[in-house]
């Protein structure tokens, strides 16, 4: 496995019941990697300020908030389209459950945000970047993005809805009548 492009250790015995405030930012370098591994034209700035203190065990909780800058790419014209992230997040990172490599750990709802980590040290970078992953706009539009949609000959969801069926319908009917 690969090292992280955005790694910001911290051990887990430097970390108390009580909150310790950090706050990450991300250098060019590692900027340039993230968005090639998120396939983004850029991203232009990433930083977090988080508060993690230990649960219970060797489980930490990291709460705060990420904020970013980021190009991605119109899903209809290719064209850049900026977009600001700016989220809260909250994530329990646990020890790797002892378990067979071929058994599965299901989490329930409540644990969706829980990063499994091994040895002494957590993640807080690599927790920041999934948060962005996750934050990113799935289907980026620039402002001319219908127009190049319409002209590729992509219908719009209300002309393909059941309801633009049935316009569609109705128009041929029309036509026959006269």
């Amino acid at each position: 496995m690969t090292a992280p492009e955005f790694s910001r250790a911290v051990r887990i015995d430097a970390i108390g019941v009580e909150p310790r405030h950090m706050a990450i930012e991300a250098e060019p370098e590692e900027l340039a990697a993230l968005s090639r591994r998120f396939g983004l034209v850029a991203i232009d700035r990433l930083a977090a300020e988080a508060d993690i203190a230990r649960k219970q065990g060797a489980a930490v909780v990291a709460r705060g908030r990420v904020t970013a800058a980021v190009t991605q790419s119109c899903v209809a014209s290719g064209e850049p389209v900026e977009a600001a992230i700016d989220e809260p997040f909250e994530v329990e990172f646990r020890p790797t459950p002892a378990a067979d490599a071929d058994d599965e750990i299901e989490l329930g709802q409540s644990e969706l945000d829980v990063v499994f980590f091994d040895g002494g040290v957590i993640d807080l970078g690599e927790a920041v970047a999934e948060t962005v992953a996750l934050a990113l706009d799935p289907y980026p539009r620039a402002p001319g993005a219908a127009e190049a949609l319409k002209a590729a000959g992509v219908k719009s969801e209300e002309e393909a809805g059941p309801f633009g069926a049935l316009a569609g319908l109705r128009d041929k009917m029309k036509g026959s009548e006269g």
